[in-house]
């Protein structure tokens, strides 16, 4: 059973800035939240002194490549797999496992048994079926079987406006999303397309924006990778003052600087904040292309981008908004009812930061996972 915890003397950002409060913690939930808590004897509770240090919840990262995503470049370009130990470090608490360009030797199988190892080992976890093929790669046979029967998936991922997606054409993307909704209407999932968004904006936005006046709603889209082209940006703005939310990535390339610039500029064209997420493309291969579409290098994508995201962010607007694309935000986007908000009933995943931001102490779901800026509990084959 997790240990219960009393933090004391919390400059608390639930993520709207609360100021001073005292934070107990049992059973894995947050069981109060107070300005100061009286008399509070549980049997082995650990009492820790925040110090007026900011606490904050954890971050939800929807776009991991958990399994490792790359590829392009041959064999020896497949990236590895997502450590434990590297979301503890990122802060990131929660996450959404996905698959990429490698349909063949990454499996929707092996992506789900990652997610459950990374949520047995502490951090809570979700998966997009598919990867960027049309007809979508699934485990079941069919989206809606994935969407019925996995509980850890939310919905279906395919590339758009990329060279290498499948070119769906505007029907089957209806058909797709028609799939997907009846599914979420019998699951109580929502049901969610999160598109892999390429360099052509017309080819992604214009069968999006098409499926809603035939009734599907813009909530069961989700557009990522928004901030790396122009014309992209400006359609995803567009789509979002339609209702839709749109995922600007904390690493690998922003056309205008970096996602801070990004959510700001965004913003400026009077894009709601709350229909705004970050996720950072975690372990995904970043491939250099020439004008010729011909690969010249990659790297690999980390998950610290979203720590520097956030504190980029909050020098523009604040924390207490910068904090939003990653906690309440996207856990209202997702439905994630007991994530993204440090309030009693919701699950104890908490965040304390140091003077700069620097990231001191981790708690998933009440476990401390970090302690004066050191892991202390890692994955299962982590030294």
């Amino acid at each position: 059973m997790t240990q219960a915890v009393l933090i004391r003397n919390a400059d608390l950002y639930a993520p709207e800035h609360v100021g001073m409060r005292d934070i107990l913690i049992a059973g894995g939930k947050i069981i109060a939240v107070e300005p100061h808590l009286e008399n509070v004897n549980i049997p082995g509770m650990e009492t820790v002194d925040a110090a007026g240090r900011r606490v904050t919840p954890g971050l939800i990262d929807q776009h991991i490549h958990v399994t490792g995503g790359g590829g392009e470049g041959g064999w020896a370009s497949r990236c590895p797999e997502l450590n434990f130990s590297s979301l503890v470090k990122g802060g990131v608490t929660s996450f959404m496992g996905v698959s990429g360009t490698d349909s063949m030797s990454r499996s929707i199988e092996n992506l789900l048994a990652k997610v459950r190892g990374l949520t047995v080992e502490g951090a809570s976890g979700w998966m997009w079926t598919s990867n960027y093929a049309y007809p979508p790669a699934t485990i079941t046979g069919s989206v809606k079987g994935d969407l019925f029967a996995i509980p850890e998936c939310l919905g279906v991922k395919i590339a758009m406006g990329d060279h290498r997606s499948s070119f769906p054409t505007d029907q089957e993307v209806l058909r797709l999303l028609s799939e997907i909704r009846v599914a979420g209407m019998l699951t109580g999932k929502t049901g969610f397309l999160h598109v892999h968004c390429g360099d052509w904006g017309d080819a992604i936005f214009d069968p999006l924006e098409a499926a809603i006046p035939k009734g599907i709603p813009a909530k069961h889209m989700r557009p990522t990778h928004v901030a790396r082209h122009p014309q992209v940006f400006e359609r995803a703005c567009r789509f979002a003052k339609m209702g839709g939310f749109i995922d600007i990535t904390t690493g690998g390339g922003c056309w205008m600087g970096s996602a801070a610039d990004a959510l700001i500029a965004a913003l400026e064209k009077d894009v709601p904040l709350d229909r705004i997420t970050f996720s950072s493309d975690g372990q995904g291969s970043m491939p250099r292309f020439n004008e010729a579409g011909e690969m010249v290098g990659f790297g690999v994508g980390s998950i610290d981008c979203d720590l520097e995201a956030v504190r980029s962010t909050a020098e523009k607007i604040g924390l207490d908004k910068a904090l939003r694309p990653m906690t309440a935000t996207i856990a209202d986007a997702l439905g994630l009812t007991a994530k993204g908000r440090v309030q009693p009933g919701k699950d104890a995943d908490l965040l304390i930061f140091g003077d700069e931001l620097e990231l001191a102490d981790v708690f998933m779901k009440g476990r401390r996972m970090m302690q004066d800026g050191k892991v202390i509990v890692k994955g299962a084959f982590e030294a």
